[in-house]
């Protein structure tokens, strides 16, 4: 049978699997795969929150798996189509991935060739669903694993790392303000020496970047503040180690420093004769260090991911199938 993959993924987009809601397309693709033959099961995670991973009754341990995540941020948007496009929350990340992978299985299986397919939770906020997987791995040597890279293998991954920064101050009247100690003006200091610190940059991956998500604090226009907060989130292509000494050093004496997440950087497999790219965003791939060698490709633009607009090109889900068995192909041949 072959799979319509514009039509499964508008089927897969108007599930609503916001992260900690993947249990319904969890069910969803288990029955899928069983009526497609596949040995699949469901791993849990987190309460109704499951990974899938299916096998063919030929290859319970394969070599290859195509993996990638079936949680999406919010809010959640409907599937909708024109001519060239699918649009909606996941359509390219990762729904239409999920999509390509299974009808690329399918399209291998005639050839002899069997993958598994590992879909898993919580990608989107902290590759919860990716740790589980790691703990039982089926000893597979490549692990292919799908976000948008508009069809180009990812040679790096960019790491990340979260930093929340909270300064603490004296309360007093506005109108006489030697008599509190302001948070705010603490902070906006340490942000200050912050932004001027010089970041790495790397002629092939890039530079390390740095965002201020957030920041809070403040009682009224007419209080001297004693509590200020910031959120910042460092894209890294290498150690953070180094970064980490520098920021403390630069904010210490004004506010406390803590790191709350780190996803390291990592550098992928090539495969040769295909186009390249760097993802400047992270992945499941290091929580999956268990599942092989790592290659990350997908369908799709991650320029539109998390938007409004979010959308993947009908012809790009078609050439990521034709893409996917060319790469298992070429695994198989190592």
């Amino acid at each position: 049978m072959r799979m319509q993959v514009a039509a499964f993924t508008r089927q897969l987009v108007d599930i609503e699997s916001i992260t900690g809601n993947e249990g319904p397309i969890g069910h969803f693709l288990l029955g899928q795969l069983r009526l497609l033959g596949y040995d699949a099961r469901r791993v849990v995670v987190e309460g109704e929150r499951a990974n899938v991973y299916a096998t063919s009754p030929q290859a319970p341990r394969p070599t290859i798996v195509f993996s990638t995540h079936m949680d999406t941020v919010p809010p959640f948007v409907r599937s909708s189509e024109d001519d060239h496009h699918i649009y909606g929350r996941g359509s390219c990340d990762a729904k239409g991935i999920i999509a390509t992978q299974i009808a690329a299985a399918e399209k291998l299986k005639p050839e002899g060739i069997h993958v598994g397919l590992l879909f898993l939770v919580g990608e989107e906020r902290d590759s919860l669903g990716a740790m589980i997987a790691n703990q039982d791995a089926n000893g597979c040597r490549f692990l292919v694993n799908g976000e948008p890279t508009d069809n180009r293998i990812a040679v790096a991954s960019k790491g990340a790392l979260r930093v929340e920064l909270t300064a603490n101050g004296r309360m007093a009247h506005s109108a006489y303000p030697e008599l509190g100690e302001s948070a705010i003006d603490k902070l906006v200091e340490a942000l200050d020496r912050i932004r001027h610190l010089k970041l790495p940059a790397d002629p092939e991956v890039g530079p390390c970047t740095m965002n201020i998500g957030v920041i809070e604090g403040g009682r009224a226009p007419n209080v001297i503040s004693d509590k200020a907060r910031a959120l910042l989130l460092y894209r890294l292509i290498g150690s953070s180690e180094e970064l980490r000494d520098r920021l403390l050093q630069a904010a210490k004496d004004l506010v406390t420093v803590e790191f709350t997440l780190e996803i390291p950087f990592v550098r992928l497999g090539r495969i040769e004769g295909l186009p390249t790219m760097v993802a400047a965003f992270t992945t499941d791939i290091p929580a999956l260090s268990n599942w092989g060698q790592p290659f990350l490709v997908g369908p799709g633009s991650i320029h539109v991911a998390h938007t409004e607009q979010e959308r993947v090109e009908k012809a790009q889900l078609e050439e990521a199938v034709t893409l996917y068995c060319q790469i298992a192909r070429k695994l198989l041949n190592l």
